[in-house]
């Protein structure tokens, strides 16, 4: 029995290796997130769990990944579920824990002063010729890691310009300015707040706003060693009003049923990330309506990832699950009209 079998969804890893040699009359894989990022992930759970049904790694690229990920070819899509659906129960959260509170989802849009936007725009038209050519070039899968490097510096920009450059060290962030008003109202009528940023560097000037405010408060980063004790006193102690967490750290696997309030600081390419974080709040233990929010910049790379997210999943979240992150799915185009 696998929990948390998304852990085996890179079918190179040793662990891969490891789990499909393991002898079992009888296999059972549970996931909150079947497909993260593509569906070739989906055809090495099934190549544990039901060897051949999906075909090799190879014929499955070819008659479903790259028909439904780089065509958004219907047929494709229909026949994969058609090949998956005996094998998968699917239990929603709704489903099984009936009593839980409401959950109300929110995106609170905050406009760029002039300092930021000037150096928005200038950074924008640069990255844009830069990614330009680079799929002129090389294509966007040889040029990923370009691609890449120009959209994480807009994101840092929106967010904090001086994570993009020490020089913009004291250029004001709209964001910041929004969140520092959001947590006063939430902690004023005395409500828990856990925090994601996917930026480490983000959680460090959002720790030193709240230290100022001296707001008692848990961290969890990729660093951080005793997990155990951050989520206990934040659970357990209700001076504790914050919670700060990375992505990667804090998204999954813990219970954090003492907040009421979910900040999703920066948007991220894969959704599933994000229905993740929130349901660390939401979740059976929970007494109150939950309240996320999600912070967008207007008139930023935010703003056309929240666009992107609903036009590229929609094909992929038929065949399981309602969340897939869509980068391998996007066109030439696509990209470059992040950029625009």
């Amino acid at each position: 029995v696998l929990d948390e079998a998304q852990n085996i969804k890179n079918a190179s890893t040793k662990v891969f290796r490891a789990v499909k040699a393991l002898r079992a009359p009888f296999r059972l894989a549970l996931s909150g997130t079947p497909i993260e990022n593509s569906t070739g992930e989906l055809w090495a759970l099934f190549d544990v769990l039901n060897p051949g049904l999906l075909g090799t790694k190879e014929s499955f690229a070819s008659r479903f990944a790259r028909p439904i990920e780089k065509h958004a070819d219907a047929d494709a899509a229909k026949r994969l579920r058609a090949l998956i659906f005996p094998f998968i129960l699917r239990r929603k959260k709704e489903m099984v824990a009936k009593d839980l509170p409401d959950k109300e989802e929110i995106v609170v849009y905050c406009e760029m002063e002039p300092t930021q936007r000037k150096i928005y725009e200038a950074f924008r038209k640069q990255c844009r010729a830069k990614v330009e050519k680079v799929i002129a070039d090389k294509g966007k899968e040889r040029g990923a890691i370009e691609i890449f490097e120009a959209l994480l510096k807009l994101r840092q920009i929106a967010l904090f310009p001086a994570l993009a450059s020490k020089q913009f060290a004291g250029v004001p962030s709209c964001k910041f300015d929004l969140l520092s008003e959001m947590l006063d109202d939430i902690l004023v009528e005395d409500h828990k707040a856990l925090v994601f940023s996917q930026f480490v560097q983000s959680l460090a000037f959002i720790e030193k706003l709240v230290k100022e405010r001296k707001v008692p408060y848990s961290y969890i980063d990729g660093s951080t060693k005793n997990r155990k004790k951050e989520i206990d006193a934040f659970q357990s102690d209700p001076a504790r009003k914050v919670f700060l967490l990375s992505l990667k750290a804090g998204g999954v696997g813990i219970n954090l049923t003492a907040a009421d309030y979910v900040i999703l600081f920066d948007p991220w390419w894969n959704p599933a990330a994000e229905a993740q974080a929130v349901d660390r709040s939401h979740r059976i233990g929970q007494t109150r309506k939950v309240t996320a929010y999600r912070l967008i910049v207007k008139d930023s790379i935010e703003e056309k990832i929240l666009a992107l997210q609903e036009k590229k999943r929609a094909l992929v979240s038929e065949l399981i699950t309602e969340e897939a992150s869509f980068f391998k799915s996007l066109s030439g185009r696509d990209i470059v009209g992040l950029f625009d």
